[in-house]
């Protein structure tokens, strides 16, 4: 497709597959290609995914099940801080190894002049992200020796509560209004993230937690991966109030792939028509604006659409917004422009 757009996604979850995959050579087949989860080298160029966010996640429990349920049926416990540091460390490893095995291929951005570098030199473009702070302690001092090694984005919390404050937990119907807001040692970090341009991630914060960094941070609000609570009441999806409150700051929201943040009944069905996706950005377009809304897809994090199915699947998302009448300067916006216009502010 020699008029593909090319596309920088805000959220993927490669690392943590590659990491639990659990093979010694996990960068070699993220770069040459493998027949597991969404993304791969070879298939992000072959779908058009020229960068994104890549998250390092510390997993809860085994397949996100307690008991054999599903997150929605469960409020996840804290994480040990060793736990969370033996993994986020690896993932961090794993990251670095990737970009010097691929002479060039795979590129850590720590602004938005390499990711424009990256990008046109046709290298897929990296921010290290991290999500879910539970590695980090009241000190502060892992945020110093990650941002060394590339760290330009984190979300505070997952699903789950930390020391740093209160993550949404997985439920339908129901407000994101669960919880109290940060503590203080969440406040400090909000403001050590604004001191080193490091991005706010509020996709997993409760409705408390979001009023806390709004009135602290002075760097636009940003939810990378999180779509609209009126069409679908997943408590993770963004209120009425939350996208005014990111458009007043010139934030951004991305539009989540997975299937339960996306149908209006929750369901966990792969049977997701495109309308729906397209549904949810009409209505992220009204609340945030043109230059607001972003693609946030949960790759290798959530069950998507069959329709996309993997990231070679992002071209019939372009065709599916053209043919919703969508033109190339608003799909350009959506693809990649708005998260580079919103990087360039936060990280530099």
């Amino acid at each position: 497709m020699a008029d593909i757009i090319p596309v920088f996604d805000g959220h993927n979850d490669a690392l943590l597959r590659l990491h639990q995959n659990g093979r010694q050579d996990a960068e070699e087949l993220f770069l040459n290609g493998m027949d597991q989860g969404h993304i791969d080298l070879p298939r992000a160029r072959k779908g058009g995914l020229a960068g994104g966010l890549f998250a390092i996640f510390p997993p809860p429990l085994s397949n996100m099940k307690v008991n054999g349920k599903r997150p929605e049926d469960v409020t996840f416990p804290q994480l040990e801080q060793a736990d969370a540091l033996a993994s986020t460390l690896a993932m961090a490893a794993l990251l670095q190894r990737l970009e010097r095995a691929s002479e060039g291929r795979f590129a850590i951005c720590r602004d938005a002049d390499a990711i424009r570098a990256a990008m046109a030199s046709g290298a897929l473009a990296a921010v290290f992200h991290v999500e879910g702070t539970e590695a980090v302690g009241a000190d502060l001092d892992l945020i110093d020796v990650l941002h060394a090694a590339g760290l330009r984005s984190l979300g505070p919390v997952w699903s789950r509560s930390n020391i740093f404050g209160h993550g949404v937990p997985f439920r339908f119907p129901a407000s994101p209004d669960i919880g109290d807001g940060l503590t203080e040692a969440g406040k400090a970090l909000v403001r050590k993230c604004n001191r080193l341009r490091i991005l706010v991630d509020l996709s997993h914060l409760n409705e408390k937690g979001f009023r806390d960094v709004q009135a602290i941070s002075d760097a636009p609000l940003v939810a990378s991966h999180s779509n609209v609570h009126a069409i679908c009441p997943q408590s993770r999806n963004l209120t009425d109030w939350q996208m005014r409150a990111i458009r007043e700051t010139g934030g951004l929201a991305g539009l989540n792939f997975s299937v339960s943040f996306l149908r209006p009944d929750g369901d966990t069905n792969a049977d997701t028509e495109f309308d729906v996706l397209l549904r949810h950005l009409d209505a992220m377009l009204e609340a945030l604006g043109e230059d607001g809304v972003a693609l946030g897809s949960d790759f290798d994090g959530a069950l998507v659409p069959r329709e996309i199915g993997d990231v070679t699947g992002l071209p019939k998302l372009i065709e599916a917004m053209r043919a919703h009448g969508y033109g190339r300067e608003l799909i350009e916006k959506i693809a990649w422009r708005n998260w580079l216009r919103v990087l360039e502010r936060t990280i530099g």
